[in-house]
């Protein structure tokens, strides 16, 4: 026996997937005992937790041999060359969906209690069961998640018969394992305790995990909230700083042009930092007259000086003064925020930069000192490149994400809540007074 329960078996899987924390990423329990092993995995990653429900398409006279599977969402995956070899008719798989389809839907609406199915489009989705032996359920459930629209599938137990996780490769983009032995007979034999896992039992740790994300989310009611004036040297700026009670740090806003203060992509960034308990600082880096000129928005070093003016004033604000400070660069901004980040007295906190051009601030990289997080999507085939250029000359803790799928303005969907997923945990990651998010 390897484990001593799911429990046990969870906080061990999680262990294995730690490179997944700070990720766009949910995870997915295979009912019902995948669940419990699923909600240990969550709560470690600061994940999202649902369930995947599937059903098997058996053959009519045979029905432990698969010919496909169905999931939520009208998904429906065929096995053709089983069905070619039955000799199955389309009314054969018609009836078997509408039968297995009846109970799948009975099955999520009985797990999920009323609350809508996580959307993981666009996300990496980690398909958690407690161990696999033969691995045809996991294997549809991995199939349903890309039909979902899932951008990355891991698979991921406790415990694998060596030949069916090798075999589900094909299935998935990785399978993650905590052992793989020779020796495998049955799931069960590893476990100390693999007491059967109840319907009851899956639709309590599903709401847990739910009640958990939303405590966590109306923990953070802004103390503070307000239109400010901004004077640094002979230019005063405008902006909007909310300050939550409590909060572990202040996140400043730099944006290349002067659209930073309104800009929708900014406003919700910033709404789901304050749900984390991280006061947000927008404001207009350049002023209307300022933008007009393209030469403005490039240059660099006065971007960088008018934010050590505007974080210098933010200073000295009374509800900010004991904060610690983050920037949350975009395209030229980026460059702004790590320049400014570079000057000998800075005290940063940490950066993120979403779509930046850092290759701008190259001369200064090396001086960075605040751990740094480089967003950039996988479209963005032009700004990618130049980010991995930069990477190399940061001497910081620092690291490059990309988000699939996503062009440089993350319009597509899920992307935008890749970057605020990403951007949350970097900022409260490195803030020592910061609260985890929990799952």
């Amino acid at each position: 026996m390897l484990f001593t329960d799911r429990v046990d078996a969870g906080r061990r899987l999680a262990s294995e997937l730690a490179f997944l924390r700070g990720s766009n990423i949910v995870v997915l329990g295979l009912p019902r005992g995948g669940v419990p092993v699923a909600f240990e995995v969550a709560k470690e990653l600061d994940a999202p937790l649902d369930v995947i429900v599937v059903r098997k398409l058996g053959l009519p006279f045979q029905p432990e041999l698969a010919m496909g599977a169905v999931g939520e969402g009208g998904v429906r995956i065929i096995n053709s060359e089983v069905v070619r070899a039955a000799w199955i008719t389309p009314e054969e798989i018609m009836a078997a969906e509408q039968r297995e389809r009846q109970e799948l839907e009975r099955q999520a609406e009985r797990f999920r209690a009323g609350r809508s199915r996580v959307e993981i489009a666009g996300r990496t989705a980690v398909v958690v069961d407690d161990g696999i032996a033969t691995g045809s359920t996991a294997r549809a459930a991995c199939q349903v998640a890309r039909h979902q629209g899932a951008a990355r599938v891991i698979l991921a137990a406790p415990i694998a018969a060596p030949t069916s996780a090798e075999a589900l490769r094909a299935s998935c983009d990785e399978v993650v394992c905590v052992r793989t032995p020779a020796s495998f007979a049955a799931v069960g034999q590893w476990y100390a305790d693999f007491t059967p896992v109840s319907d009851a039992e899956v639709t309590a740790l599903l709401q847990r995990a739910a009640a958990g994300r939303t405590e966590h989310a109306a923990r953070s009611v802004a103390a503070s909230s307000a239109d400010v004036r901004i004077e640094t040297g002979p230019i005063v700026l405008s902006g909007h700083l909310t300050v939550p009670e409590r909060a572990a740090g202040i996140v400043v806003f730099v944006h290349g042009s002067g659209s930073s203060q309104n800009s929708p992509r900014n406003r919700h960034v910033a709404g789901r930092l304050n749900e984390a308990g991280l006061g947000t600082l927008l404001f207009d880096l350049l002023t209307s007259a300022e933008e007009t000129d393209r030469a403005n928005v490039f240059d660099i070093p006065m971007l960088a000086e008018r934010l050590t003016g505007v974080t210098r004033w933010l200073r000295g604000q009374a509800g900010a003064r004991q904060a610690q400070l983050c920037y949350f660069g975009a395209s030229t901004g980026a460059a702004a925020a790590l320049w400014a980040a570079a000057e000998q007295n800075a005290d940063i906190a940490a950066i993120v930069s979403r779509g930046g051009r850092p290759d701008l601030a190259a001369s200064r990289l090396p001086t960075v000192r605040a751990p740094t997080l480089l967003i950039v999507g996988g479209r963005d085939d032009i700004v990618l490149g130049l980010n991995r250029q930069a990477l190399p000359l940061l001497r910081c803790e620092s690291r490059l994400a990309v988000v699939p799928g996503a062009t440089h303005l993350f319009q597509e969907p899920g992307t935008l809540e890749a970057v605020t997923d990403l951007a949350r945990d970097w900022f409260t990651g490195h803030l020592p007074s910061a609260v985890a998010y929990s799952a």
